[in-house]
């Protein structure tokens, strides 16, 4: 379980590490091409004007788009106190606690840090839990939380927002200025910068959905760790993959955070995997029991 936080944690890294490369080189070769320092100042302001507001309000538009509302601790006295055993094993203060009215089975964890972080719980993974699978799927989300993955998220998302909308200002920005204030003599660079802003998009978004996946990965491992207990886990995701049911108001920019895909699962290939925000559920079941 260590050697399995510890690689997914360093992968991380490096994934958010060739993030920040693309959006430079994207602010570079603005200002290489248009003479023009002031492209590269204008993208670097954008982003941490994005990234400021994300911060700070990303939890309240994330539980606002699913639909949560608080979660009566007289109605749901049973779900605070999982939530407040699994908070005191993480060593983190207890999330304040949503219920999300949906037959579907999921959950959600959000926020900028421990001290400021929510758990938003489907009424259709209450009904079919027991105890130590709800224990199970909460680990999992307070893992997200003590390690910082809401946050990383947030950034990650930030940053594919910002690189697809600069790629397309460019390519609207030449169809504009047509062949004017164009660098001569850099014909071959050109192009291959061009080539470059529009495929940005697709790789920044391949990587945000590896980081996704590999985050949750780190997730049910250190659940499992927290717990002592993987099978509690993974029999949560037995029946989470066993119900197969779409959750309702959720979207692409929030998919990620769910424990489970939000959308209705389909037979998985390389290809869907590829496009995936989650890793394949047989698969983390499958490394789950391994750990015991």
């Amino acid at each position: 379980m260590y050697k399995q936080i510890s690689a997914n944690r360093t992968l991380s890294v490096v994934l958010i590490g060739f993030f920040l490369i693309i959006l430079i080189g994207i602010g570079w070769f603005f200002t290489w091409y248009y003479h023009n320092f002031i492209y590269l100042i204008f993208i670097s302001i954008i982003a941490l004007v994005q990234a400021f507001v994300s911060y700070w309000w990303s939890d309240s538009i994330s539980l606002s788009l699913a639909g949560a509302k608080p979660a009566s601790r007289k109605e749901y006295l049973s779900l605070h106190r999982a939530v407040e055993n699994m908070a005191i094993l993480a060593g983190i203060p207890k999330p304040k606690v949503y219920v999300v009215n949906d037959p579907a089975p999921n959950a959600f964890a959000t926020g900028r840090d421990p001290k400021h972080a929510s758990l938003a719980i489907t009424t259709g993974l209450l009904e079919i839990m027991n105890k130590r699978q709800l224990e199970g799927v909460i680990s999992h989300e307070m893992s997200h939380i003590g390690n910082r993955d809401t946050l990383v998220m947030t950034m990650v998302v930030v940053l594919v927002i910002i690189i697809a909308w600069v790629s397309d200002l460019f390519i609207r920005m030449q169809w504009f200025r047509g062949n004017r204030d164009r660098n001569e003599g850099g014909g071959i660079l050109i192009i291959i910068g061009i080539i470059g802003l529009i495929l940005a998009p697709i790789v920044a978004q391949l990587v945000k959905l590896a980081i996704s996946r590999k985050r949750e990965y780190l997730a049910d491992a250190t659940g499992a760790l927290m717990t002592r207990f993987p099978e509690g886990l993974a029999e949560a995701l037995e029946k989470i993959k066993d119900k197969n049911s779409a959750t309702k108001n959720t979207s692409t920019a929030t998919s990620h955070l769910y424990i489970a895909n939000p959308f209705k699962r389909k037979d998985s290939n390389w290809m869907s995997n590829l496009f995936a925000t989650h890793p394949p559920i047989e698969d983390r079941i499958k490394k789950l029991r391994e750990m015991i």
